[in-house]
């Protein structure tokens, strides 16, 4: 995706009422958030108009949160365009589970490209903490497939 296009979405939508904005692209799917703070009123004793008070609290945007989530985990992409695959065989158990302990130079899933099967292997020791593709799914060179917890 392009992030000049998302930091001009979120441009757009700051002041506005706009709550969540998601869109899909060939290259992906994002969804963006903006946080509306609270509302305060203070009302006065004597018969005086209400006054509205908003106090504008700066929350990280959604873009900035998953920056620095993906920061404290080590990502493993694709070196290739293919199917990816998660286990060695259809009905075989995958190679991975989420939650699972991996160890540099196992066998994270296959990508199959050109008919030959590349077996992408962890460069880390670790704990799967998401896999990001779905099995049989396309991915293109540099998508990210995996979040390890590096240990």
């Amino acid at each position: 995706m392009d992030k000049n296009l998302i930091f001009e979405i979120i441009e757009k939508i700051k002041g506005t009422k706009i709550e969540e904005v998601e869109f899909e692209t060939e290259k992906g799917r994002i969804k963006i958030r903006q946080y509306i703070g609270p509302k305060k009123e203070i009302i006065a004793s004597s018969p005086q108009p209400v006054i509205e008070v908003k106090e504008e609290i700066k929350a990280p945007s959604p873009v900035d949160v998953e920056v620095s989530e993906k920061q404290k985990y080590h990502v493993i992409k694709s070196p290739l365009v293919g199917t990816f695959y998660r286990a060695p065989s259809p009905g075989a158990p995958p190679f991975v589970e989420e939650g699972d302990m991996v160890s540099k130079g196992q066998v994270l899933c296959i990508i199959e490209a050109l008919k030959v099967m590349n077996e992408i292997e962890s460069d880390v020791n670790g704990r799967v903490v998401k896999i990001l593709v779905e099995n049989g799914q396309p991915v293109e060179y540099g998508q990210e497939l995996f979040y390890i917890e590096p240990v």
